[in-house]
Order: C-alpha cells, then structure tokens, then sequence
C-alpha cells in the first residue's frame, strides 16, 4: 500500500509527516523555529533560512522511524489561505523540498493551504474524516489566524472554505504569545501560559466584542498588561487571557450556528490545543478538536489530503 509524505513550513515550525495507508497511522517530525528571548516571531527571510537548515536534519530523523519508498505522492503547504493572493515566503522552502523529492521520486505532487491542513489535521486526529463530504464550520485559531471558516467539500472531497468571521484585530495567538512574553514566557507562549492558567481557580466575568460574527481581541493585550502593571500574578493574568479568548470564540460560534444552522464544529490551530478552552467549548458544542500533536502546525493534514486526492483514503 502507498504512503503519503506531507510537508510544512510555517512561520512557527518546520514539520514533515508521512501517513501509511497501509496501517493507517501517521508518523511525524517537526522543529520550532529558534526565536530569540523576548522577541514575538521571525521576520519571513529568517523563517525561510532557518527552514532550509531544518528541512534536512528532519529528513534524516524522519528516516530512522519510517522509510520513504513507496511514496506515491506529497503533499506541501504552499499558501496560507486558499483564497486569492495568500501568500507567504516561509512555504516557499517546503513547496523546494516537495518539488525535488517529487522530481527524484516521481511521485505525484499535491498543493495545499495550510489552513487545510490544519482543518483536515483535526479531522484525521479525532477520526472524523468522514466531516469531509458535508458542509461544517471550522475555526483556526493561531498564531496568525482567528478565523471561522464554512468548509464544504469539492468534487475530491476535499475541504472548499469560505471565511465568515475572524478577528477584527489582534489574532488569539497573538494574544497568548504576547501576553506570555510579557511574564517572562518563551515563543511561542501557548503551553506554558496554558499550565500557568491552570493553577488559577477563579473565573472571570468576560464580555467579549464582537461586530456580527466577527472579535476584537486587542483589548485583552491591554487588560493583561494593566492587571501585570497592577501587581496581579501570572497566574491570574494568564487565565483571564485563556478566558478570554475563550468566551469571545464562544460568542463568535453562537452566532454563526444561529446564521447558517446547527452544522458540526470543528477547532484546529496551536490555540485550540489549551485545555481550558478545549474543555469548555468541546462540553458546550460536542465539538471535534484536533489532538494536541494534531493542534499545532503540523504535516499530517497536508499527508493525509494528498491520500484523498489521490483517491487511497475515503473520507
């Protein structure tokens, strides 16, 4: 049976993954992009060199779990969005890496956004594929995205996505890495800010902003910065950020199965891999998340959506 190599360089992490349709399982490699102490991210040429110097070393680890022949096609992140214009340069060193495995292979090469990887990450993690032929609403909550998404399937079944709501501002992510570099947390912020919200019993009375469907989120950089000024703990500090977003996802997800009805939800991003939130909004919603190695930018979306196109995995 075939395998399917994915490949993915965002702006947080270079990451390859191979998905076995013989097995079924999916083995993965990935790296954090080095960011120095106190900085919030990479500019894109920094992000595109320290890929080309990651990409290599993964192949090799990747190679002492699984072996790569019988690859019979990639698939890349080659564009954030799939809408028109998304564009950024850190994918164009996966999309090199894919072009001259697939020329040395003769594999099959498969462009994807890297927003349906995530989509379809989730998915393949919480055993939902079969979401893929019929219409759901998606969010993708990241570093640089905060979006809702009405995904509908093509004639592949593949994920066809409309953005209907999103941040206004400031992107969740953000909030979280900004909000975890300003007490002393390493970027990306999410996990260590989520253990620090845990230790925290007090709940919050939030009132998230919203126009329509759509948030605004920087008033929780500056709530975060007052309450740090103001002498509060981290503690207290990183649960009302982590609640905060929280309750303004909430919101957003309300309206939006008031407007196009109650179709399945589905959260994917590095956001979406908080506990707190994923507790909350997977109890209200009954809502399918993604794994947490599934949550952050990974390659087993863009692998698995490679093993659809080809027609060897049936949503």
């Amino acid at each position: 049976m075939p395998k399917f190599l994915g490949i993915d360089t965002s702006n947080y992490t270079t990451s390859l993954a191979v998905y076995d349709s013989f097995g079924g399982g999916v083995v993965q490699q990935k790296k954090l992009l080095p960011v120095a102490k106190g900085q919030l991210g990479l500019r894109q040429s920094d992000a595109v060199f320290h890929h080309t110097v990651q990409l290599p070393q993964l192949f090799e680890q990747l190679l002492r779990t699984v072996s790569l022949s019988g690859v019979q096609a990639v698939g890349v992140s080659a564009v954030p969005r799939t809408e028109s214009g998304s564009y950024m340069p850190c994918f164009l060193a996966g999309v090199s890496a894919a072009q001259a495995f697939c020329a040395a292979c003769g594999a099959a090469l498969h462009r994807f956004s890297h927003q349906q990887g995530h989509i379809a990450a989730a998915l393949f993690s919480a055993g939902r594929l079969d979401l893929l032929k019929q219409r759901f609403l998606a969010f993708h909550v990241s570093g640089g995205t905060t979006d809702a998404l009405l995904v509908e399937p093509d004639e592949r079944f593949l994920p066809r996505i409309t953005l209907v709501a999103s941040s206004l501002d400031l992107k969740a992510g953000q909030a979280v890495d900004r909000c975890g570099v300003m007490l002393g947390l390493d970027f990306p912020a999410g996990q260590a800010l989520d253990e620090l919200a845990s230790r925290c019993d007090d709940e919050f009375r939030i009132r998230p902003v919203l126009k329509g469907a759509d948030c605004s989120l920087s008033g929780v950089e500056n709530k975060c910065r007052n309450m740090l000024a103001a002498g509060e703990s981290p503690e207290r500090i990183a649960k009302f950020c982590v609640q905060s977003i929280c309750a303004a996802l909430d919101k957003m997800a309300e309206k939006l199965l008031a407007e196009y009805g109650e179709l399945p939800l589905v959260f994917s991003g590095g956001v979406m891999s908080n506990s707190y939130i994923s507790r909350v909004l997977g109890s209200k919603y009954g809502a399918c998340f993604a794994q947490p190695a599934f949550s952050c930018d990974n390659a087993a979306g863009v692998a698995v959506l490679a093993a659809v196109t080809e027609g060897i995995l049936q949503p």
